[in-house]
C-alpha cells in the first residue's frame, strides 16, 4: 500500500486526504489545528462552490451540508455610480441576476474542515496534529512514497518558487475585509431566491454578498475589497469585531447603498465572525526540494493563489484535489519523481491557468468593453446567464470576454437572436 503525507488541512488537502483514504492509500494528514480549535476560530475565508466543484465534494460524499446550507441559484451584479443631483452619493448604474447551470453553496469553513477533519480520523486516517517546517519534510520525506504541501502561507509556501512567467502581480492588489452577519434582508426585488452579489465600485472595490451555512445556522457573508489606500482601505487598525462591523455598514451606506438598506439590523454570528487583511496573487513552481535533496508537491493556494475578487479561492482547490487525486491513482506503482510532479501540476494548471487569468482581469481598472458586456447583460438574459455561468467554469471567458471585438460580436449575436 503507497504511502503518503499530505500537510495541511484546508479545502484541498483535506479533499485529498478523503479522496485517496476512500481508494485505499495510507495517508497521513499534518494539521496545525485540532477539529475542535477550527470550530472555535476565526472564521478563514469567504467562499462558495459552484456546481463542478460540488460535484466533486459529492463524488466523494462529502457534502453532508447539502440539505442544510442555502441553494444559491444565480448570481447578481450591480454597478454603483455616481448618485444624479447635488446630493452625492450611490446609485446602481447597472443590476443583473444571471442563472446558474445547477446551484452552488457556502458552508463556513470553521464547520466543514472541521467536520471534514473528524471524518478522515474516523475512518481510519492518520491524523498528526503538528504545524510542520521544512525540517520536518526533510526528516519525513523518505519514509513516504509521495509528500504533498497543501499550506499557502508560511515557510512551507517559500518551498515553492514564484513563477514570474504567470505572477503578473508583486503586492497586494485588494485590501480584504469579511464579516459572518445574521439578520440580513433579502434583496426585495427577489425575495425568494438566493444569489451571490457582486457588487462593483469602480476605482474603489468590490463588495460582496454570499448566503452561506455557519455554526449557528443559516448566515450571509458580508465581503469588501478595497483597492490598496482607497477607502475601503481601513480594516487593518480596527480593534473589535463590532468596530469591524460598524465600518462594512457604513461604507455600505456610502457605496452600495441598496444593499445597506438590507443590513440595518445585522449583527454578528459571533465572535469569532471578522476578518481582514490581503495577500498577493502568486503563481509558483510545483516541485519544491528540501535541503536533503527530496522533492514535495505543491497543492492548492501553495502554489496557485488567486485574489477572491472572482471567488474562485475554493473552486480552485477543489479542482486541484480532485485532479491530483486522478494523477495519483493513474500513476499505479510507478515512482512519484519530479517528471511526474511536474506534470500532474501541468495537468491542474491546464484548468486553472482561465480561473487566474479572469480574476487578474477584474483585478485591473475595468476595460470599456466589460463595462458594456455588464450593461449588455441587463438587458439580455442570456449574457447576465453566460457571465454568471462563468464563475463555475471561467475557460468559457476565453470566447467573448477578453476583447472589444469578442465581446461587440457575441452581444451582437445575442440581441440579433432576441430580436428574432
Amino acid at each position: 500500500m503507497r504511502r503518503i503525507l499530505i500537510v495541511g488541512a484546508g479545502q484541498s488537502g483535506l479533499q485529498l486526504a478523503l479522496g485517496l483514504q476512500a481508494q485505499g492509500y495510507d495517508v497521513t494528514l499534518m494539521s496545525n489545528r485540532t477539529s475542535e480549535e477550527i470550530r472555535s476560530g476565526r472564521v478563514t475565508s469567504a467562499q462558495c462552490l459552484f456546481p463542478t466543484a460540488l460535484r466533486y465534494e459529492r463524488d466523494l460524499g462529502l457534502d453532508q451540508w447539502s440539505g442544510a446550507a442555502p441553494r444559491i441559484d444565480g448570481v447578481g451584479v450591480s454597478v454603483s455610480g455616481p448618485a444624479d443631483g447635488p446630493g452625492g452619493g450611490h446609485r446602481r448604474a447597472i443590476d443583473w441576476v444571471g442563472r446558474l447551470d445547477g446551484c452552488a453553496r457556502s458552508v463556513d469553513q470553521r464547520l466543514k474542515l472541521a467536520g471534514w477533519l473528524d471524518a478522515f480520523a474516523d475512518r481510519g486516517g492518520r491524523l498528526v496534529i503538528h504545524g510542520a517546517t521544512v525540517s520536518d519534510l526533510d526528516f519525513l520525506v523518505s519514509r513516504y512514497d509521495l509528500v504533498l504541501v497543501a499550506a499557502g502561507k508560511g515557510e512551507l509556501a517559500e518551498l515553492f518558487g514564484r513563477d514570474p512567467t504567470r505572477s503578473r502581480y508583486t503586492t497586494p492588489q485588494r485590501a480584504l475585509a469579511v464579516a459572518y452577519v445574521h439578520g440580513l434582508g433579502p434583496r426585495p426585488e427577489h425575495p425568494g431566491s438566493e444569489a451571490v452579489r457582486c457588487n462593483l465600485v469602480p476605482g474603489v472595490g468590490e463588495f460582496f454578498v454570499v448566503p452561506t451555512l455557519t455554526l449557528s445556522g443559516r448566515a450571509d457573508i458580508l465581503f469588501w475589497e478595497g483597492v490598496p489606500g482607497g477607502p475601503l482601505d481601513v480594516f487593518a487598525g480596527l480593534r473589535s469585531p463590532s468596530e469591524h462591523l460598524a465600518t462594512t455598514l457604513e461604507l455600505l451606506e456610502r457605496f452600495v447603498p441598496w444593499e445597506y438598506a438590507r443590513a440595518t439590523d445585522v449583527e454578528l454570528t459571533d465572535a469569532g465572525a471578522t476578518l481582514a487583511g490581503g495577500y498577493t496573487p502568486t503563481v509558483r513552481r510545483p516541485v519544491g526540494r528540501l535541503p536533503s535533496g527530496g522533492l514535495v508537491l505543491g497543492v492548492g493556494d501553495s502554489v496557485v493563489a488567486d485574489d477572491p475578487v472572482t471567488g474562485q479561492g475554493a473552486n480552485s482547490a477543489a479542482k486541484c484535489a480532485a485532479s491530483y487525486l486522478a494523477s495519483i491513482t493513474e500513476r499505479g506503482e510507478l515512482p512519484f519523481d519530479e517528471e511526474w510532479m511536474t506534470a500532474a501540476f501541468d495537468r491542474h494548471w491546464e484548468r486553472a491557468r482561465h480561473a487566474t487569468r479572469w480574476t487578474n482581469a477584474m483585478l485591473a481598472p475595468p476595460a470599456a468593453h466589460v463595462m458594456e458586456l455588464m450593461g449588455a447583460a441587463a438587458g439580455l438574459q442570456p449574457i447576465a446567464d453566460r457571465l454568471a455561468r462563468g464563475f463555475d467554469d471561467p475557460s468559457d471567458f476565453e470566447g467573448f470576454f477578453y476583447t472589444p471585438e469578442r465581446a461587440a460580436a457575441y452581444v451582437a449575436e445575442v440581441a440579433a437572436e432576441a430580436a428574432g
